[in-house]
């Protein structure tokens, strides 16, 4: 009788090890299938991103930002007094329309300044108390009229 219990015990530790077995195989193919689809897209999605970048910008310029005029303000005003005066300076140079002095409202709409976040922790790597006097920045204005700055190289 011991044995029988054995051998219907033995039966069914096998079924269930096939069932196992035959659902981790359609997973492995299905985690295949996925790792697979994620290269394509990750090859396509890189030459494309590169070639975009470079045709989209159509004007780049470096600048040198005197920041002397943060330190006028009182101690816990200069880091966003010093962002303020990077914001206007490009601007400025960079002729970037706002939407009260534009006449195309649509257009002024899709026009922004993006700072990057190199920029933005530079400024305040000493804190909000003692920004840098000078920063030097690049300056790029995509064919949207979209200008973004970020930090030169070397600095």
């Amino acid at each position: 009788m011991e044995n029988e219990v054995d051998k219907v015990k033995a039966e069914e530790t096998r079924g269930q090890l096939e069932e196992f077995e035959e659902a981790e195989e359609e997973n492995l193919e299905f985690e295949e299938e996925e790792a697979a689809e994620e290269e394509v897209l990750e090859e396509e999605a890189k030459p494309k991103a590169k070639e975009e970048v470079e045709e989209e910008i159509v004007e780049e310029r470096f600048y040198t930002i005197s920041l002397g005029k943060a330190w006028l303000m009182p101690p816990n005003k200069r880091a966003p007094k010093a962002m303020r005066i990077i914001k206007d300076f490009v601007k400025r140079h960079m002729k970037l329309e706002t939407g009260k002095e534009s006449a195309d409202e649509e257009e002024s709409e899709t026009r922004r300044l993006i700072v990057s976040n190199e920029v933005n922790e530079k400024v305040w790597s000493r804190g909000i108390e003692k920004p840098p006097r000078k920063i030097r920045i690049r300056a790029t204005k995509d064919k949207d009229g979209n200008v973004t700055v970020y930090l030169a190289e070397g600095d």
